[in-house]
Protein backbone atom coordinates (compact mmCIF):
# COMPACT_ATOMS: atom_id res chain seq x y z
CA UNK A 1 0.00 0.00 0.00
CA UNK A 2 2.85 2.16 0.96
CA UNK A 3 4.74 1.60 -2.27
CA UNK A 4 1.59 2.65 -4.50
CA UNK A 5 1.03 5.44 -2.66
CA UNK A 6 4.31 6.63 -3.21
CA UNK A 7 4.20 5.87 -6.62
CA UNK A 8 1.46 8.21 -7.01
CA UNK A 9 2.52 10.98 -5.24
CA UNK A 10 5.76 10.94 -7.85
CA UNK A 11 3.53 10.78 -10.73
CA UNK A 12 1.58 13.75 -9.29
CA UNK A 13 4.66 15.81 -7.97
CA UNK A 14 4.79 18.45 -10.28
CA UNK A 15 8.70 18.83 -9.84
CA UNK A 16 9.06 15.42 -10.83
CA UNK A 17 6.92 15.41 -14.19
CA UNK A 18 8.87 16.04 -17.47
CA UNK A 19 7.64 18.98 -19.04
CA UNK A 20 6.39 18.64 -22.68
CA UNK A 21 8.27 20.12 -25.83
CA UNK A 22 5.82 20.69 -28.63
CA UNK A 23 7.10 21.53 -31.43
CA UNK A 24 6.59 24.93 -33.31
CA UNK A 25 4.39 23.95 -36.64
CA UNK A 26 6.02 26.87 -38.56
CA UNK A 27 9.20 25.94 -37.67
CA UNK A 28 8.79 22.17 -37.87
CA UNK A 29 7.05 23.36 -41.59
CA UNK A 30 10.61 25.41 -42.19
CA UNK A 31 12.85 22.39 -41.75
CA UNK A 32 10.31 19.50 -43.77
CA UNK A 33 10.98 22.40 -46.85
CA UNK A 34 14.93 22.30 -46.38
CA UNK A 35 14.89 19.19 -46.40
CA UNK A 36 12.81 19.00 -49.40
CA UNK A 37 15.18 21.70 -50.64
CA UNK A 38 18.09 20.03 -49.71
CA UNK A 39 17.33 16.53 -51.38
CA UNK A 40 16.65 18.46 -54.95
CA UNK A 41 19.70 20.15 -54.97
CA UNK A 42 21.14 16.97 -54.19
CA UNK A 43 19.52 15.23 -56.84
CA UNK A 44 20.64 18.36 -59.40
CA UNK A 45 24.72 17.63 -58.61
CA UNK A 46 24.67 14.17 -58.76
CA UNK A 47 22.95 14.14 -61.73
CA UNK A 48 25.80 16.91 -62.72
CA UNK A 49 28.27 14.34 -61.81
CA UNK A 50 26.92 11.36 -63.43
CA UNK A 51 26.60 13.30 -66.88
CA UNK A 52 29.89 14.97 -66.65
CA UNK A 53 31.12 10.78 -66.42
CA UNK A 54 29.56 10.14 -69.86
CA UNK A 55 31.91 12.34 -71.92
CA UNK A 56 30.79 15.42 -74.31
CA UNK A 57 31.51 17.62 -71.58
CA UNK A 58 32.38 21.50 -72.25
CA UNK A 59 34.11 23.30 -69.21
CA UNK A 60 33.89 27.14 -69.39
CA UNK A 61 35.58 29.34 -67.38
CA UNK A 62 33.20 30.93 -64.51
CA UNK A 63 32.86 35.09 -64.46
CA UNK A 64 34.09 36.98 -62.26
CA UNK A 65 31.04 39.03 -61.39
CA UNK A 66 29.84 35.59 -58.85
CA UNK A 67 32.67 35.47 -57.01
CA UNK A 68 31.43 39.58 -55.81
CA UNK A 69 27.18 37.44 -55.76
CA UNK A 70 29.17 35.04 -53.02
CA UNK A 71 30.82 37.70 -50.73
CA UNK A 72 27.70 39.71 -51.17
CA UNK A 73 25.25 36.96 -50.30
CA UNK A 74 27.40 35.81 -47.04
CA UNK A 75 27.97 39.26 -46.06
CA UNK A 76 23.80 39.51 -45.86
CA UNK A 77 23.41 36.20 -43.16
CA UNK A 78 25.65 38.53 -40.94
CA UNK A 79 23.41 41.79 -41.18
CA UNK A 80 20.68 39.52 -41.10
CA UNK A 81 21.93 38.44 -37.67
CA UNK A 82 22.92 41.79 -36.38
CA UNK A 83 19.28 42.74 -37.54
CA UNK A 84 17.34 39.94 -34.91
CA UNK A 85 20.11 40.48 -32.32
CA UNK A 86 19.02 44.40 -32.29
CA UNK A 87 14.78 43.03 -32.70
CA UNK A 88 15.23 41.19 -29.51
CA UNK A 89 16.99 44.10 -27.84
CA UNK A 90 14.09 46.30 -29.15
CA UNK A 91 16.70 48.81 -30.71
CA UNK A 92 14.35 48.81 -33.30
CA UNK A 93 16.34 51.10 -35.43
CA UNK A 94 19.93 48.87 -36.08
CA UNK A 95 17.18 46.45 -36.53
CA UNK A 96 15.56 48.38 -39.17
CA UNK A 97 18.95 49.48 -40.78
CA UNK A 98 20.45 45.76 -40.58
CA UNK A 99 17.53 44.15 -42.39
CA UNK A 100 17.15 47.00 -45.30
CA UNK A 101 21.00 46.37 -45.66
CA UNK A 102 20.19 42.02 -46.03
CA UNK A 103 17.19 43.18 -48.01
CA UNK A 104 19.70 45.14 -50.45
CA UNK A 105 22.31 42.66 -50.52
CA UNK A 106 20.07 39.66 -51.40
CA UNK A 107 18.93 41.92 -54.42
CA UNK A 108 22.30 42.72 -54.88
CA UNK A 109 23.11 38.75 -55.24
CA UNK A 110 20.28 38.55 -57.97
CA UNK A 111 21.44 41.45 -59.95
CA UNK A 112 25.06 40.27 -60.07
CA UNK A 113 23.92 36.74 -60.86
CA UNK A 114 21.67 37.80 -63.95
CA UNK A 115 25.27 40.07 -65.05
CA UNK A 116 27.08 36.98 -64.55
CA UNK A 117 24.17 34.73 -66.82
CA UNK A 118 24.68 37.52 -69.33
CA UNK A 119 28.20 37.94 -69.48
CA UNK A 120 28.14 33.70 -70.16
CA UNK A 121 25.37 34.30 -72.74
CA UNK A 122 28.11 36.86 -74.57
CA UNK A 123 30.32 34.32 -74.86
CA UNK A 124 27.61 31.16 -76.66
CA UNK A 125 27.45 30.13 -73.30
CA UNK A 126 23.98 29.30 -73.12
CA UNK A 127 21.01 27.32 -71.44
CA UNK A 128 20.36 25.45 -74.46
CA UNK A 129 24.06 24.56 -75.83
CA UNK A 130 26.39 21.91 -74.41
CA UNK A 131 24.72 20.02 -71.66
CA UNK A 132 27.07 21.40 -69.21
CA UNK A 133 26.15 25.17 -69.77
CA UNK A 134 22.63 23.01 -68.98
CA UNK A 135 23.55 22.10 -65.93
CA UNK A 136 24.71 25.25 -64.74
CA UNK A 137 21.97 27.30 -65.50
CA UNK A 138 19.62 25.03 -64.18
CA UNK A 139 21.01 24.91 -60.75
CA UNK A 140 22.26 28.33 -60.19
CA UNK A 141 18.48 29.24 -61.88
CA UNK A 142 16.35 26.91 -59.48
CA UNK A 143 19.07 28.69 -56.58
CA UNK A 144 18.37 32.06 -57.65
CA UNK A 145 14.14 31.14 -57.49
CA UNK A 146 14.75 30.20 -53.54
CA UNK A 147 16.87 33.68 -53.07
CA UNK A 148 13.67 35.34 -54.80
CA UNK A 149 11.02 33.85 -52.31
CA UNK A 150 13.29 34.88 -49.55
CA UNK A 151 13.33 37.87 -50.76
CA UNK A 152 9.63 38.38 -51.29
CA UNK A 153 8.93 36.59 -47.68
CA UNK A 154 12.09 39.23 -45.84
CA UNK A 155 9.55 42.41 -47.76
CA UNK A 156 6.81 40.98 -46.14
CA UNK A 157 8.01 40.71 -42.69
CA UNK A 158 9.91 44.33 -42.49
CA UNK A 159 6.55 45.41 -43.70
CA UNK A 160 4.19 43.67 -40.50
CA UNK A 161 6.68 44.36 -38.23
CA UNK A 162 6.76 48.25 -39.48
CA UNK A 163 2.97 48.31 -39.03
CA UNK A 164 2.91 46.66 -35.68
CA UNK A 165 2.90 47.84 -32.67
CA UNK A 166 5.58 46.95 -30.52
CA UNK A 167 3.81 44.83 -28.18
CA UNK A 168 2.66 42.51 -30.87
CA UNK A 169 6.50 42.36 -32.79
CA UNK A 170 7.02 38.99 -32.68
CA UNK A 171 10.49 37.36 -33.18
CA UNK A 172 9.39 34.17 -34.48
CA UNK A 173 8.98 35.16 -37.41
CA UNK A 174 12.22 36.66 -38.13
CA UNK A 175 13.79 33.41 -36.54
CA UNK A 176 12.07 31.07 -38.82
CA UNK A 177 13.06 33.38 -41.90
CA UNK A 178 16.57 33.51 -40.78
CA UNK A 179 16.76 29.69 -40.82
CA UNK A 180 15.90 30.03 -44.29
CA UNK A 181 17.87 32.89 -45.49
CA UNK A 182 20.96 30.91 -43.92
CA UNK A 183 20.34 28.09 -45.27
CA UNK A 184 20.00 29.32 -48.61
CA UNK A 185 23.31 31.02 -48.69
CA UNK A 186 24.73 28.03 -47.33
CA UNK A 187 23.40 26.19 -49.92
CA UNK A 188 25.18 28.97 -53.06
CA UNK A 189 28.35 28.13 -51.18
CA UNK A 190 28.27 25.04 -51.61
CA UNK A 191 26.85 25.23 -55.11
CA UNK A 192 29.31 27.13 -55.92
CA UNK A 193 32.67 25.63 -55.04
CA UNK A 194 30.66 22.41 -56.03
CA UNK A 195 30.57 23.78 -60.16
CA UNK A 196 33.97 25.59 -59.21
CA UNK A 197 35.02 22.59 -58.58
CA UNK A 198 33.66 20.33 -61.19
CA UNK A 199 33.52 22.03 -64.63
Amino acid sequence: MDTINSTELLQNDPAKQQPTRKVNPQKFAMWFAIGSITLTFAGFTSAYLVRQGQGMWEAFEMPAIFYYSTVAILISSLTYLLGLKAFKKEQYGNYNMMMLVTLALGISFMVLQFMGFKELYAQNIRINGNVSNSFFFVIAGAHLLHILGGIVALIVVLIRNAVLSKEKRKVIGLEILGTYWHFIDILWLYLFIFLMMNR
